[in-house]
């Protein structure tokens, strides 16, 4: 039996207990999560085949 686990599910259920548990991590972990985003969007896979 295989399990295939990704990385974004398992962030976003640790992200959520972690705001349940203190509600004021919800600005840090969504800013986390914006810079994560950006940065990956920049350095992804297409990040090589920049066409201006």
């Amino acid at each position: 039996m295989n399990i295939f686990v990704s990385l974004g599910p398992i962030a976003a259920l640790i992200a959520g207990i972690l705001i349940l548990i203190v509600p004021r991590l919800l600005n840090y972990i969504v800013a986390l999560y914006l810079i994560i985003i950006g940065l990956l969007g920049l350095l992804g896979p297409h990040a090589h085949s920049l066409h201006l």
